[in-house]
């Protein structure tokens, strides 16, 4: 059995270019879990806390249950539920799951085939993180699921084809593009960095995430300095439809350096790309507004939000 290819089929909820990480998620916890302790089962009540946070944290902004993944992963053949009473899940409602004393493990082929190739883990957690997150959120989620980083080569998305994939790869061409469009200067702050002739601290960061039909366009794209790009892909920076910064109220930054480099910036205009080339489109920006920014935005100092 080609688990990349199980783990590249599967099956997501989806509408209209909505995120729904929760399966992915759970199986890189459990690929974490796996590099730890092998292929015992785990406890609905030891992963309840686990999980929550890693959906809060880089689930999308609505109200999310860890319920949902513990259960519903059954169907795709790569996790087992049992509880007490025997194989089989309650359902994805908590009480059950807690009552129950449900656990979940991999399913045993999955295990040995973990066990037999020691790169598996390696591959398998690159499919799902190229497949439902943006790159500079990579380490922060394998470091929050407990899985060992070294092999990940983490922030360089793969670009090699997977067995039964037809999707287009990432443009590599990508990230030059966007920097010459904004002239190496990042879109919020401004921030331009070079080191011997080397642009250094900037990034391109898609608008609408790659990973969910984003496109590699200058119109779905941003130059940004490394922390704002890892920001705007946490959900503290949003977009109005007018291309102006908004900062999410749930944003906390007590320091003249929060204030300086985040809150300060609300209601300020990107800047915008070099004359003749398109802005960042309102669809991408309003996917972003949906799928990423953590709603309420705060009231500027000018007003905006």
């Amino acid at each position: 059995m080609d688990w990349t290819e199980r783990i590249t089929d599967l099956r997501r909820w989806t509408r209209n270019g909505e995120r729904a990480p929760h399966k992915p998620l759970l199986l890189l916890y459990a690929l974490g879990r796996f590099q730890r302790r092998g292929g015992e089962p785990i406890p609905f009540s030891a992963a309840e806390a686990d999980l929550k946070r890693l959906l809060k944290e880089f689930g999308p902004p609505r109200e999310t249950s860890p319920g949902y993944p513990f259960h519903h992963l059954t169907s795709d053949g790569v996790w087992l539920v049992e509880t007490e009473n025997g194989p089989g899940s309650p359902g994805s409602e908590l009480g059950r799951l807690r009552e129950s004393k449900a656990s979940g493990r991999l399913h045993p082929d999955l295990v040995k085939a973990l066990s037999d190739d020691s790169r598996l883990v390696a591959r398998l957690a690159r499919v799902l993180l190229d497949a439902n997150f943006e790159p500079s959120l990579h380490a922060d989620i394998c470091i929050s699921a407990g899985l060992e980083l070294e092999s990940l080569e983490l922030g360089h998305p793969s670009q090699e084809a997977l067995p039964g994939d037809d999707q287009p790869r990432r443009d590599p061409a990508f990230r030059e593009q966007i920097l010459m469009a904004y002239d190496y200067c990042c879109a919020f702050c401004e921030y331009d960095g070079w080191l011997d002739g080397t642009v250094v601290g900037l990034d391109a960061a898609h608008v609408r995430w790659w990973a969910f039909e984003g496109p590699d366009e200058v119109a779905n794209g941003l130059c940004l300095c490394v922390l704002h790009h890892k920001l705007f892909d946490k959900g503290v920076f949003g977009l109005t439809s007018e291309r102006t910064i908004r900062v999410s109220a749930k944003f906390v930054g007590r320091t003249a350096s929060a204030r300086s480099m985040v809150l300060s910036l609300g209601g300020r205009r990107v800047r915008e790309p070099r004359p003749g080339l398109d802005g960042v489109e309102p669809t991408h920006i309003e996917w972003h507004s949906r799928q990423v920014f953590r709603a309420p935005a705060r009231v500027s100092i000018t007003g905006a939000v």
